[in-house]
């Protein structure tokens, strides 16, 4: 049988390691398995990763049997076998219950994997898989100096995948009829890069870590230059497709938004500002990405685009995340521009336009009141949810998608938006967690940016502090009573939990503590995190007593929701006790004091985000970050540095060391459909610029890659499948 790259692995493998790949790794044809590279090698007697494994992982670790034991066990029938491994620098136990190991002899070596728990302080594998390296090991097994191992599931060992990878390679390593090369051998020279054949044989069956590096270094390009290519190409068919000028007009709608702006323009508000302004100017569309640190005025920005827009015969489209923040942005906007926000009704500004909400809580009445305004065009701006991409919502003239908080929708989402229009309208992204400049090369590789990093003057800023509630009980106490001299001068605060709690007797999940890190303190007796609901009620009858507490989180209705930030906006709450629905948007300028509870549960960047709720006015701000996590572990670290600095861009690339970064690109950028597997967006960052310049070069001659079908096909496999869905998320 002729194997190539796109054979099914079921006509080479068993049917059940073939389905179990399949199933759970999303392993399916030859060419997906020989690009599932080891996760990292194990070295018989040097490997201290028996040190390094943490209470729940799931791991294979490569160790020598040093001690077997089989003794009754007291309470119940059976008998119990405890076998002691070690890997030269840490030990573990094995138990099996009722299992007799013979072949388990002191001394001998093997591969071991489970889920690493613990039993009286003392780490352990109950009843894990083994795979014992004995005489059918052979040279090209087991003697060669690294062993690879693999990231695997409970079904599919890392031996297993070894022994599959190894029927791949032949026993000859013969890939070279297998694996064709799609880089162009100019640019493989140029860079020194190994064939592909070579790369792959290294990387699944190295001799040195020299071998490893080279290996992997020429399989890194494969990722970027592909991955940018892509980019490339989606960056170049937008800019073939004319849409229409939407220039300046003077005496407008956007003069009258600088007239009753209550406040200056920052110059950055204004430099990004102009440059906008000259992108509507032209017919070629506008693709930006603007980001900006918390509170930096981004959204006055994208209104200023808008009313250009309106101002030339246009409508403006806002995309938000969330109702709270679509309705939140309609009130803004509209008593911002008072009567020219209200054409058409009584008190309205013939000279203006109308500011229409949709979104899918509306009743059916003010549905359809609202699709007729955008339909017909008296409808300049239009503010929803993900209702404004639902089949009905038709533009009459689509000029400019603002897309709120980038990070909450997909590529796919913004081009079911773009495609309202009847040419291609302007796109402008927003997103206020700063984005390191490899994640933005690489996740927003088709847009343009801008940055806006000055924050409006007469900002109060923010000051930070870890309670750490283990350490020093205190603290927290000490916090309430801060909470409450904030409260007594008039001002109003958050209290925000990573859970919702109770709501309709079957407790829930944590709502949306999306970018929290998987505990890394070794801890398996983590209680539940706080919930909203039980934290309120603590609080009504504790610490907060006699102050006017109200409870905000996702499961309310959207006209409950409303009304809670209505109140709150107002001053008639003085605490909202929320999950991180508030993360984005919400602004209350009188709101001083942000509490997070157990903030070991959220993310850097998304700490970063709820902090930027507090001191939107003129008064100081104060956030707390209460935490069980002591002070000198890697979770105590880490929000030390949220606290100690407000530069987002700074922490963004700790969030990015500190966290999976699948995590940062979401799961279909990091996994096998997006391409990335060895690519590392930090320690990588002059390869992938390097990549973007080649991609660019490549397609940027009159043939394209019409004389390179290697990288053509590569390219339109990653955007077939569904593959293209990589841009997710940031």
């Amino acid at each position: 049988m002729a194997v190539t790259l796109e054979t099914p692995l079921s006509r080479v493998l068993g049917p059940k390691t073939a389905t179990g790949m399949a199933e759970q790794l999303g392993l399916h044809t030859v060419r997906h398995l020989l690009r599932h590279y080891p996760r990292r090698y194990a070295r018989r007697g040097e490997q201290a990763d028996l040190a390094d494994v943490q209470v729940g992982d799931r791991v294979t670790v490569l160790a020598q049997v040093r001690s077997v034991t089989t003794r009754p066990m007291r309470n119940r029938r059976g008998s119990l076998t405890e076998v002691v491994v070690g890997d030269g620098s840490g030990r573990m136990k094995l138990v099996f219950f009722n299992h007799r190991h013979a072949s388990l002899a002191v001394n001998s070596w093997g591969m071991f994997a489970g889920t690493v728990g613990e039993y009286r302080g003392e780490k352990q594998f109950a009843h894990p898989d083994m795979h014992l390296l004995d005489a059918s090991d052979d040279d090209t097994d087991w003697a060669r100096a690294l062993v690879p191992i693999y990231p695997a599931s409970k079904d599919v060992s890392s031996w297993v995948i070894q022994k599959s990878v190894k029927l791949l390679l032949g026993a000859g390593g013969g890939l070279g009829e297998l694996v064709e090369d799609p880089l162009p051998e100019e640019i493989r020279a140029r860079l020194g890069l190994l064939p592909l054949a070579s790369a792959l044989l290294d990387i699944h069956r190295p001799t040195t870590t020299e071998d490893v590096e080279r290996a992997a270094h020429r399989l890194k390009w494969d990722e970027a230059l592909v991955l940018q290519l892509t980019l490339a190409a989606r960056r170049r068919a937008a800019a073939l497709e004319p849409g229409t000028a939407r220039p300046r007009r003077a005496g407008g709608l956007l003069d009258a938004v600088d007239t009753a702006l209550p406040f200056a323009l920052t110059e950055g508000q204004r430099e990004v500002g102009e440059e906008l302004a000259a992108e509507l100017d032209r017919d070629q569309p506008m693709h930006r990405l603007l980001q900006g640190e918390v509170g930096s005025g981004k959204t006055v920005v994208a209104l200023r685009a808008m009313a250009q827009v309106v101002d030339a015969g246009g409508q403006a489209a806002l995309l938000a995340p969330t109702e709270v923040l679509a309705a939140q942005h309609a009130r803004g906007i509209r008593a911002l521009l008072g009567p020219l926000g209200r054409a058409g009704e009584l008190d309205g500004d013939a000279a203006g336009t109308r500011v229409t909400l949709l979104t899918g809580s509306l009743k059916a009445a003010a549905k359809r009141q609202a699709l007729a305004e955008v339909a017909d065009g008296s409808a300049g701006i239009v503010i929803g949810t993900h209702a404004l991409l639902q089949e009905g919502v038709d533009f009459a003239d689509l000029g400019l998608v603002v897309v709120d908080e980038q990070h909450r929708f997909g590529v796919e989402q913004r081009d079911a938006l773009r495609a309202k229009g009847s040419r291609p309208p302007h796109v402008l992204v927003m997103t206020a967690t700063p984005i390191p400049r490899t994640v933005a090369m690489t996740v927003y590789g088709d847009l343009e940016i801008s940055t806006l990093r000055q924050l409006p003057s007469g900002r109060g800023g923010v000051t930070s502090s870890v309670v750490p509630v283990v350490e020093k009980p205190g603290w927290l106490d000490r916090a309430w009573e801060r909470l409450r001299e904030e409260v007594a001068a008039g001002r109003q605060a958050y209290v925000v939990c990573p859970r919702i709690g109770d709501v309709t007797g079957a407790d829930d999940e944590p709502e949306d503590a999306d970018g929290a890190p998987p505990d890394d303190d070794g801890r398996s007796d983590r209680r539940p995190p706080l919930a909203v609901l039980d934290v309120a009620e603590a609080l009504r009858g504790g610490p907060l007593a006699g102050l006017r507490l109200d409870v905000l989180h996702g499961r309310m209705s959207p006209d409950e929701k409303d009304g809670v930030m209505r109140a709150f906006a107002a001053g008639e709450t003085d605490v909202l006790v929320a999950t991180t629905v508030v993360e984005v948007g919400v602004d209350v300028p009188n709101a001083t004091v942000m509490v997070v509870m157990d903030a070991d549960r959220f993310g850097v960047s998304q700490l970063h985000q709820l902090r930027g709720r507090v001191a939107r006015g003129k008064h100081a701000g104060l956030c707390l970050l209460v935490t069980e996590a002591p002070s000198g572990s890697p979770t105590g670290q880490r929000l030390a540095a949220v606290a100690s600095t407000s530069d987002g861009f700074e922490l963004a690339r700790l969030d990015l060391e500190t966290r999976r970064e699948g995590d940062v690109l979401g799961a279909a950028q990091s996994g096998r459909r997006s391409g990335i597997r060895l690519l590392s967006l930090l320690a990588d960052e002059e390869l992938i610029a390097q990549a973007r310049a080649e991609a660019t070069a490549l397609l940027g001659t009159d043939r394209g890659l019409a004389d390179h079908p290697g990288l053509a096909a590569e390219v339109a496999a990653l955007a077939s499948d569904e593959r293209a869905e990589w841009l997710e998320k940031a």
